[in-house]
């Protein structure tokens, strides 16, 4: 469906977790579709690059003012928060908890969260998915709880569940599908997955649903 988000140009981004992996390939994909970009970094120096149309905001997420400042002027919101090395077991959960307000004050409403195949309803879907939550459980509770704030909220939401996440190069071809079960073997590139993530902005799909997206 047509997104009113994104029609005409430019358009501005709000980025979250954009030092990660998946959030660097997603910040220059949108500059390099002529987006202007605002991310929150803990460090000046936590994003290598360099960019007329990329914003900067030290901070983090005990910085309402911070977080106001990247969501201010967007049409759009993206969370690819995820779990790192020092990063807090809850930094999904807790990273929406402080956008959503900030959102609401701005008067934004358009939301897209990482998420991930396997949280809730997904859950049980297989014997192979109920050992991966059993391996990483903090993590997937994380993105359970942190979907959970996102379907409550009043925005217009798409949560993206991609299964385990490669570093390898972008092939522009993926599946996507709410009933898609990935498999065994299931995979997505972060680069592929940041041009999905991207696509979806930019036309304004899946609002209200949570797609998996797969290789």
């Amino acid at each position: 469906m047509p997104s009113r988000y994104w029609q005409g140009a430019p358009h501005e981004a709000s980025i979250f977790g954009a030092s990660g992996t998946t959030g660097r390939h997603l910040v220059k994909l949108a500059l390099d579709a002529g987006h202007d970009v605002s991310v929150l970094l803990r460090r000046a120096d936590g994003l290598p690059l360099d960019h007329p149309r990329l914003s900067r905001i030290v901070g983090g997420f005990d910085d309402a003012v911070a977080v106001q400042a990247v969501v201010q002027n967007a049409d759009a919101v993206i969370s690819v928060l995820g779990s790192r090395k020092g990063a807090p077991a809850t930094i999904c959960t807790d990273g929406v908890r402080c956008i959503l307000p900030a959102m609401q004050v701005a008067g934004v409403r358009r939301l897209i969260a990482l998420s991930a195949y396997g949280a809730l309803e997904t859950s049980t879907v297989t014997w192979f998915i109920r050992f991966v939550r059993s391996v990483i459980a903090d993590k997937m509770r994380d993105k359970d709880s942190m979907e959970l704030l996102v379907r409550d909220s009043d925005t217009d939401w798409t949560l993206v569940r991609p299964p385990a996440l490669t570093n390898g190069q972008a092939q522009r071809r993926y599946r996507v599908g709410a009933a898609l079960r990935p498999g065994l073997t299931g995979h997505l590139s972060r680069a592929d997955l940041a041009a999905f993530i991207l696509a979806t902005a930019e036309g304004g799909n899946y609002i209200r649903e949570a797609p998996v997206v797969a290789a």
